[in-house]
């Protein structure tokens, strides 16, 4: 209660029941689980949501030994020209690292230096 309903009572001390007011809390005591299982099954639709939605824009890629792929090149990874191929190839895979990351070798047999993660590459169609 503040100061000023100390003097005079108000509606809300006239109107207080302690017996409906315990039996109030308990009743929302009870639909506290209720109201919890309610906002999991909201957050884990929340997250399906978001999870699709990132989901529609990503392509799973992934290579064996010997595929013949392109490489993005450089140029179009840096926006350096504005002219310049955005592929490079074919390639051919070497060997397959981990983690979505391979070792290319040139058509000759020659290897390429570094390692290239498949979202660097697409397959090359002869």
């Amino acid at each position: 209660m503040i100061s000023v309903e100390i003097g005079e009572p108000f509606l809300r001390c006239r109107l207080f029941d302690r017996h409906l007011n315990e039996e109030s809390m308990l009743t929302s005591l009870d639909l506290v689980q209720e109201l919890r299982d309610q906002v999991r099954i909201r957050e884990e639709a929340s997250k399906l949501r978001a999870q699709h939605r990132y989901n529609t824009k990503f392509k799973p890629r992934s290579f064996h030994q010997g595929d013949l792929v392109w490489r993005m090149a450089s140029a179009a990874r840096k926006h350096e020209r504005k002219f310049s191929p955005n592929w490079e190839g074919p390639f051919r895979i070497n060997e397959a690292v981990g983690n979505d990351a391979y070792r290319l070798e040139h058509l000759s047999g020659a290897p390429v230096p570094a390692t290239w993660n498949a979202s660097h590459l697409k397959f090359y169609y002869s």
